[in-house]
Formats: C-alpha cells, structure tokens, sequence
C-alpha cells in the first residue's frame, strides 16, 4: 500500500493550470507548503483560488502541471494522496437530516475506522470545533458559522498531514474567529501542512507564516513575497509632543521614512521588535515622548492593494 512520504513537502504545485471550456481558471500555478506551516492563498474573486484547491485536494484534475501531496500524484495515487488531505470547501455539503455526530461519524467510518473508534473521533471533534453541546442536533438547525465549524471537523476526521481550507471564517461570530485562529496555528504547530484562504487579509495576517499571491489565474511568486516582505517594515511612530522629524533624523541617521513626518507623527521603516526598540530608545534620548509605536495594519493587506489589479 501506497503511503505519504515525509522527505518531500507536504503539498506542491508546479505549473498547474485548468480550463472550462473557453474560461481558463488556472493558467499557472506553483506553490509549496512544507508540514507545520500555515500557508495563505490569496487573490480577487474569481482568480482561480478555488479551482487550484480543488486541483490540490485531488478533486478536481490539472489539464497540465503536476500536483504531489507528500510527493504522490493524486492521479497516480489517487487513495494516499487524497487520504492524506482533508478538504474544508467555502459551503458545508452535507445531509440535513444527520446530527453533527452522525456526519462526523459517517465520514470516520468511510476512512475506515472501527463504528467505537469512529463515535470517539466524532466526540473529540466536535468538542474541539466547540459543537459538543449541539452533537444530536440535525445539520438543518444549524448557523452559518456552526455549519462552518461542522466543517472544519468534517476535514479533520482522519486526521490528514495536510489540511486545506476555502474560507473558513466565513459566516463566524468574533469569538469564533479568534478560535478559529488559535486552532489552525494549533494544527500548524502539531505538525500539518495548512492551506488556507480568505478575504479577512487582517486576521490571516496573524494565522500564517508565509503567503501565495493569485491573480488572473496566476501565482505571484517572487514580486509578491517581495512586497509582503516591505509591507511588513512599514510602522506607524505617535510621540506625545516635540519635532519628531529633526529627532529622528538627528536620532536614527541611518532610519529610512516611509513618509515625511506630520507633526508627532510619522511611518518609518522598522525591520522588526529589536530595530523598533533601538528607535525609541534614540528617541527618548533625544527628549522625545513616544506614545506608541506598531506597524501599519496588515501587511498581507497592504501588499495586496499594492499588487492588486482585479475587480471581480
């Protein structure tokens, strides 16, 4: 029996593409997510990020490159390759009758667990998704964001090395997005590989590790990761009073700004904590009082509506 390797990464794409019909979704895509990383995809709607998941999770077939979950094909080793992934789509898909338990349990019985080892899974599921409490309750009475968590428990059930996740806040209360995040960098610090997409750039933003960039059907690459890495310099300095312009060019000569200083306010180029501590310390040498000082917004943000040039 085929099984996942652990030397190659967890889930590739080389060269990727699909069409239908006269609608190419997928020109070119390439992407790489090693295990315990946690992987944004991002673009407009309409850029082919569905598709390209769908191609991932081996659901859907490439018209040309190559996609290899822990190194096999999903087309030459369709049952590995597709065992080794767990596949939450943007619309949960399920019989409304069965309870949340009877779903879980379904789907854990179909990968071949033991009707007790499958209840087990189910209970432990739901309780980690936060659905303990509605587990009898049918799929019909339940919310668009316990849909969602229903979900994400549904892609866990045999606990893949590798999840892939099609905007998964979607529909979640506030509470429920903080949760959300805390357990899918629970799962990356557990050691899978987690693919995720969404619009909430801000809330990705503290989730991931790295990012992927779409447009039109293509992946970014290089000039992407470029402009998240200048994004993720841009901090916005607030002092109490003073000239903060002549302090900082009398403090910090070799600092670059982002911006010319407005008065106690100014966006400077900061490479992380230790060069942001330094900074202040300059300032506060030179009699100047900082109120704060933190980056500007999102930095996957920022770079998108840098690279942008959809509307969909």
């Amino acid at each position: 029996m085929n099984t996942v390797t652990t030397t190659a990464p967890a889930l590739e794409a080389h060269g990727v593409r699909r069409a239908f019909g006269a609608v190419q979704a997928v020109v070119n895509a390439s992407l790489s997510v090693e295990p315990g990383s946690v992987t944004a995809l991002i673009g407009p709607n309409g850029c082919g990020k569905t598709t390209l998941m769908l191609m991932l999770a081996g659901l859907l077939q490439p018209d040309g490159g190559d996609v290899r979950v822990g190194g096999l094909s999903p087309i030459t080793h369709p049952r590995a390759a597709r065992t080794a992934v767990g596949w939450m789509p943007d619309v949960l898909g399920t019989w409304e009758s069965l309870t949340c338990s009877e779903t879980l349990v379904t789907f854990a019985r179909a990968y071949g667990l033991s009707p007790a080892d499958a209840e087990a899974r189910a209970f432990s599921l739901l309780e980690r998704v936060h659905l303990a409490d509605l587990a009898a309750q049918p799929a019909r009475v339940l919310s668009r964001g316990q849909k969602q968590r229903l979900s994400l428990a549904r892609a866990l059930v045999n606990n893949p090395p590798v999840l892939i996740l099609d905007e998964p806040a979607s529909g979640l209360d506030p509470r429920s997005r903080v949760e959300l995040r805390d357990l899918v960098r629970e799962l990356g610090a557990e050691g899978k590989a987690v693919l995720v997409s969404s619009h909430v750039l801000a809330e990705l933003d503290e989730m991931v590790d790295d990012a992927i960039f779409m447009s039109k059907g293509v992946t970014l690459g290089e000039a992407a990761d470029a402009e998240v890495a200048r994004a993720r310099t841009r901090w916005r300095l607030v002092a109490v009073e003073g000239d903060l312009a002549a302090a900082l060019a009398k403090a910090y000569r070799d600092f670059t700004m982002e911006e010319v200083p407005q008065g106690t306010a100014a966006v400077v180029s900061v490479s992380g904590d230790a060069d942001a501590a330094t900074l202040v310390a300059a300032l506060v040498g030179e009699g100047i009082m900082v109120a704060r000082i933190a980056p500007v917004g999102s930095a996957l943000e920022q770079a998108y509506l840098t690279m942008e040039t959809e509307r969909r």
